[in-house]
């Protein structure tokens, strides 16, 4: 059985289609056993996939921004959707049955300095009619800093993936006022991207095939048992919790069946990302985004 490498650039259960793919049996069903690790600031994605250490890696389409705002090809390819919604939430300190996106101005929020995140939250808050340079912003570290810091009391706010805001709830430290994902139309949010010579390769398409399997089995199966096959990848985090933000996803429709990335969540993305100023222009989608090539 050949080995696939497999890296993420975050690890949680947002990513549920890709720790299906991995935990669900579907890729030993295809000859695969896959291999799954955490990037890190020492160890990243882009380099590991250009030495050939890993096969693919789940990432975003915008991570590829940077090298195309500095003029660069990019070697590395978006293939596949697994989220097309934003799967951040922000979680108020206070109860607050009538949250207004307004309330954010004046007050301190932890918010996730991710570029991706930090920009679809800047346009979740200019849809909605209030400013996100009148907030205080904290930026309290990586992300279990920020948790921890809200847990010790800094911040109004915090802004956060799930399953963050769904334990916190349960913890008794706050309750979810906001969804980003509500707040705008589908876009591509994260991804799986590998390079351009992989995708020409059988494993590929035995990978593929494998992942349209388990992002279908995860449209279709109850989060309760979802959540009893990726729990030993999340073990940190309550079984009753995970069932939870697996339902609240799949209630926000972040998980869809048509796995490509279509032009329509691309524009999207786009639309967010200029209203940043994150990029200075709209990069073709052909740049950085492709299909299985036969």
């Amino acid at each position: 059985m050949a080995t696939i490498n497999i890296m993420a650039l975050r690890h949680s259960a947002f990513y549920t289609p890709l720790l299906m793919t991995i935990k669900g049996g579907y890729l030993e069903k295809r000859g695969l056993s896959p291999n799954y690790s955490i990037a890190t600031a020492d160890n990243p994605i882009e380099k590991n996939l250009l030495s050939g250490a890993i096969h693919l890696a789940q990432s975003a389409p915008a991570v590829s921004f940077a090298a195309l705002e500095a003029g660069n090809t990019v070697d590395i390819v978006h293939f596949a959707a697994i989220n097309k919604r934003d799967g951040f939430y922000l979680t108020a300190r206070e109860p607050n049955d009538s949250f207004q996106w307004s309330d954010l101005e004046g007050q301190e929020v932890l918010v996730d300095h991710l570029f991706q995140p930090h920009a679809t939250l800047r346009y979740a808050m200019y849809l909605n009619g209030a400013d996100f340079d009148k907030i205080k912003i904290i930026d309290a570290g990586n992300v279990a800093e920020m948790d921890q810091a809200f847990r010790s009391g800094q911040g109004a706010y915090v802004h956060q993936q799930g399953p963050a805001p769904q334990q916190l709830e349960k913890d008794g430290y706050g309750k979810i006022v906001a969804s980003i994902g509500e707040a705008f139309d589908p876009i591509a949010f994260s991804s799986l991207c590998a390079t351009r010579e992989w995708l020409k390769s059988d494993m590929a398409d035995s990978f593929m095939e494998a992942y349209q399997q388990a992002m279908h089995d995860t449209l279709e199966m109850p989060a309760n048992k979802i959540a009893n096959i990726i729990q030993p990848l999340l073990s940190n985090i309550d079984s009753d919790v995970l069932v939870t933000t697996i339902d609240d996803y799949k209630k926000l429709n972040t998980w869809q069946a048509d796995i490509q990335i279509n032009k329509n969540s691309y524009d999207n993305l786009l639309k967010v990302f200029l209203h940043s100023g994150y990029i200075s222009k709209a990069h073709p989608m052909k740049d950085c985004i492709a299909g299985l090539e036969s």
